[in-house]
């Protein structure tokens, strides 16, 4: 059974994750504003699609890899790190750029809003850190199987993500012009954002445990 604190840890973490512009984010949020609220919850689903398949893959065979090769388990971490360092630079390089400045989007049919929806969060590296580095933090040998604890703390991140970027969504207009009009709010969130990416890739960066069994 997973502990309270592991919940509460992976839950943080993708909060952390998911106010972080990122493709998917930047996807949801241009769809929103130039297509409408309609299209950017359909987006939302094919998104949420994705993370099934994450957490799919990551239950079933990602921890049997890692076992078979421990290397690729240390490779992969570093590689998440690298990858939170460079998502950290982006939030506050000088001349960074906000998810609510959003690109033109020609206007899709539900079908195809799905299913780019489902690429973006499938190609979305972000996310890849996450289940194969990240949420392998949280797993306790010592408290029963590790399929069931992975299942549980991604139904979790998946809770998460859905509930935020669906605000996001549903508020994305809104946000976009108050930011504008507040360039300094604009600024905090980018250095808070990239402070928490930065704490991830040191965490990512500096973890010792083997892969979980």
């Amino acid at each position: 059974m997973v502990s309270w604190a592991a919940v509460a840890g992976i839950a943080l973490v993708e909060l952390g994750l998911v106010l972080t512009p990122g493709p998917n984010m930047i996807y949801l949020v241009s769809r929103s504003i130039t297509q409408g609220r309609r299209a950017g919850l359909v987006s939302l689903l094919g998104v949420a699609v994705g993370f099934l398949v994450y957490l799919a893959a990551a239950t079933a065979g990602l921890t049997a890899i890692f076992l078979a090769v421990p290397a690729a388990y240390t490779a992969l971490k570093i590689a998440g790190a690298a990858y939170l360092l460079y998502l950290a630079w982006q939030a506050v390089r000088p001349g960074g750029r906000s998810a609510f400045e959003p690109g033109e989007l020609t206007a899709d049919r539900p079908r195809r809003l799905f299913a780019m929806g489902l690429v973006t969060n499938l190609l979305n590296p972000k996310i890849a850190v996450l289940y194969v580095a990240l949420l392998p933090q949280f797993i306790d040998h010592t408290r029963g199987s590790v399929a069931l604890q992975s299942l549980t703390l991604g139904s979790v991140q998946i809770a998460v993500a859905l509930l935020v970027n669906g605000l996001i969504v549903l508020g994305a207009g809104s946000l976009a012009r108050f930011l504008a009009a507040r360039p300094l709010w604009l600024r905090v969130q980018r250095y808070l954002m990239g402070g928490v990416l930065g704490a991830l890739a040191v965490r990512l960066a500096t973890d010792r445990s083997p892969a979980p069994a």
